[in-house]
């Protein structure tokens, strides 16, 4: 009998040994494959920074998208008292959650449109990657609309008002016509900047009479073009030349579609090239459309459109065109902060992603103002802003200028 329950035992004991066997075998695999995972994860993080040389990837943007209320809840880590609102701490169980989600996912738990948008190119219209924040109070991402084609044909029958007049700008005391199609710029020296519209028909609801939806504000009678030849003629009388195109594509090219605006604009870029050989410097002109409040500040005691640089995370030189843009950035936040929403970058699935600039590393997309906006205000902009591409391109030239080595007695 006792021989019989110690047998009894022992297998018991033998049981309860295989199953911790089992179930160590089976952590030890998870432990194991989770090990892997992040040894993977973190080689292929590290391979990321090495070859990739896309702006979205880049340090600098997550740095500059960063509030200062994360630098505060940085804080609040090692002050307790500074984490008074757990709703809103930023490392609080439920935002760190969504982060690590949409980190790995590049979904948003708080918008189900983000689940399909990166599979369809331009969905996600509002996705950029702050490259450089501006000191403008009402930070914000361009937002771009592709509108249809039946869109641009309806809008362009739409008889607009006539251009406003225009006072001169506070820094400027002869500033240029306000209709600036009725006084070609004059050359002054070699042209070298050349100056489009790719969208060349986005147009300001104040400008066009009968019409207020947002999505319908596009003329081809007035739009950016006026703005773009503004800086134009600004240029000019800073002594640099210029060379201003004024093609509106949709009314111009045969059988139009909007998604190929960049490759019409690209052989309007190819032809200035081949037609001037100065050219150095290329500025593709755009209005965004987002809300008024996002596109206008009052600086200086006037309402002004604001304009934001953006950069194109395909061109594989990009950081040369956002180093030009920042120099443009920097001299105008110097002398009318406020003005600039900073530099922003977009890929092919949030936009075109190319936006023609690998034509030249001084080549950027500038948007000036809103629908909503004023050509006024748009106008007052656009003397500050050439103010400041002057002062880069003549302090370039300055450096590149050969240096006098004659003796002088």
């Amino acid at each position: 009998m006792k021989w019989t329950t110690a047998t009894l035992n022992f297998s018991h004991v033998r049981k309860t040994f295989q199953s911790a066997s089992s179930v160590g075998k089976t952590l030890f695999i998870l432990s194991t494959s989770t090990l892997a995972l992040f040894v993977f994860i973190g080689i292929g993080g590290f391979l990321q920074t090495r070859l990739t040389t896309s702006p979205v990837s880049s340090m600098k943007g997550l740095a500059a998208s960063v509030t200062n209320q994360f630098f505060i809840d940085m804080l609040g880590m090692e002050v307790p008292h500074l984490n008074k609102d757990q709703k809103k701490f930023t490392f609080s169980q439920h935002n760190i959650f969504h982060f690590a989600f949409q980190m790995v996912t590049d979904v948003n738990p708080n918008d189900p449109k983000s689940l399909v948008a990166s599979e369809v190119p331009g969905m996600d219209a509002k996705a950029s990657t702050v490259l450089v924040q501006g000191s403008a109070t009402n930070p914000s991402s361009p937002y771009d609309l592709n509108p249809t084609t039946t869109d641009l044909q309806a809008e362009v029958k739409q008889p607009p008002t006539p251009t406003p007049t225009i006072q001169p700008s506070p820094s400027s005391s002869a500033a240029p016509s306000a209709n600036p199609a009725a006084q070609p710029p004059k050359t002054a020296g070699n042209n070298i900047a050349f100056i489009y519209q790719t969208h060349s028909n986005e147009s300001f609801l104040p400008e066009l009479k009968g019409v207020t939806d947002p999505d319908k504000a596009y003329s081809d009678k007035v739009n950016i073009i006026s703005v773009g030849e503004r800086l134009a003629q600004n240029l000019e009388k800073d002594g640099i030349g210029a060379v201003h195109d004024n093609t509106v594509y949709p009314s111009t090219v045969k059988n139009f579609e909007y998604p190929f605006s960049y490759k019409y604009s690209l052989k309007t870029v190819q032809e200035a090239m081949v037609a001037h050989k100065d050219l150095q410097y290329f500025f593709d002109i755009h209005r965004d459309s987002a809300a008024r409040s996002k596109t206008t500040a009052t600086v200086e005691g006037v309402d002004v459109a604001q304009v934001y640089f953006i950069i194109g995370g395909k061109n594989p030189n990009w950081k040369k065109n956002e180093e030009f843009a920042n120099q443009i950035h920097q001299a105008l936040e110097a002398k009318h902060p406020g003005v600039s929403k900073g530099i922003h970058a977009k890929e092919a699935s949030e936009g075109n992603g190319l936006y023609n600039q690998n034509v030249s590393p001084n080549a950027i997309l500038i948007e000036v103002g809103g629908p909503y906006n004023t050509l006024e205000e748009c106008y007052r902009t656009t003397d500050w802003l050439a103010e400041a591409i002057s002062e880069v391109i003549l302090n370039a030239k300055k450096v590149d200028a050969p240096k006098d080595t004659t003796n002088k007695s």
